[in-house]
């Protein structure tokens, strides 16, 4: 059976830049000859357009894909209320179905060759009553890149995500480090004592001035590096598990 080569991009925590990691990965995996599709399944805090609800971090991915889809098929959920998604979707009388959303992955995977999957919230986050995020990179079969934001606190929320991943049986591909407070104290140490306990440097290590270019615009070689890792690493995956791409 055919599994898209592929990744869910999860984060510590809200805010912590999972859009902005997944249009640069997108953007160096684009640039490395892959043909990539983006996939927000939920998103809350829609703005309503004439075309109808969209979500700022679904447009950012599918303004750097090269793999066209229609707005619906990307972010299938698309809810009004900026909210935990499960109080968002009861708000808006929503019912998340995680096989709508692999419906709408598998249309996209069969039109690429790699797709990034950008979660909602952190690893944990209800969607329903009794479903979390997790629960979609399980129906996705997708192995995960943590993207952990590089601030106070961060040590403990990185520890416990990660536990939470092995704990589900999803496979930690790996992670970024991403560096949302520029004048964290002993920014570089607590990086350094995550790569320790997990056995893993980052794929990349995002400080505030490598942000200031991606959002000018700039890719820059410490991105494209991030996405030869990241495409290595998947390759890999694949190999072991006997997935076939």
């Amino acid at each position: 059976m055919r599994r898209a080569r592929g990744l869910f991009v999860a984060g510590t925590d809200t805010g912590v830049g999972k859009t902005f990691v997944s249009v640069g990965l997108i953007q160096g995996l684009v640039a490395v000859g892959h043909r990539v599709a983006a996939m927000k399944p939920i998103a809350a805090g829609c703005e309503q357009t004439p075309a109808g609800l969209r979500n700022d971090d679904a447009r950012a991915l599918m303004s750097v894909a090269n793999v066209a889809a229609p707005y619906e098929r990307v972010n299938p959920y698309a809810l009004p209320l900026a909210a935990s998604p499960h109080l968002a979707a009861r708000e808006a009388g929503v019912v998340i179905d995680l096989r709508t959303i692999r419906l709408q992955f598998d249309l996209l995977a069969a039109e690429a060759d790699a797709i990034v999957v950008e979660g909602a919230g952190g690893w944990l986050a209800p969607i329903t009553d009794t479903e979390t995020m997790a629960d979609v990179a399980h129906a996705l079969e997708l192995p995960v890149l943590l993207v952990v934001g590089v601030r106070l606190g961060c040590l403990n929320h990185a520890l416990l995500s990660a536990q939470a991943i092995a704990a589900g049986g999803a496979h930690l591909l790996g992670w970024i480090a991403n560096c949302t407070d520029p004048m964290m104290p002993l920014r570089d140490a607590n990086i350094a004592t995550l790569a320790q306990r997990w056995g893993q440097d980052p794929l990349a290590v995002v400080a505030p001035q490598i942000a200031f270019a991606r959002r000018s615009g700039a890719l820059g070689a410490d991105w494209l590096k991030a996405s030869r890792a990241l495409d290595h690493a998947l390759t890999l995956y694949l190999t072991e598990n006997r997935i076939s791409p």
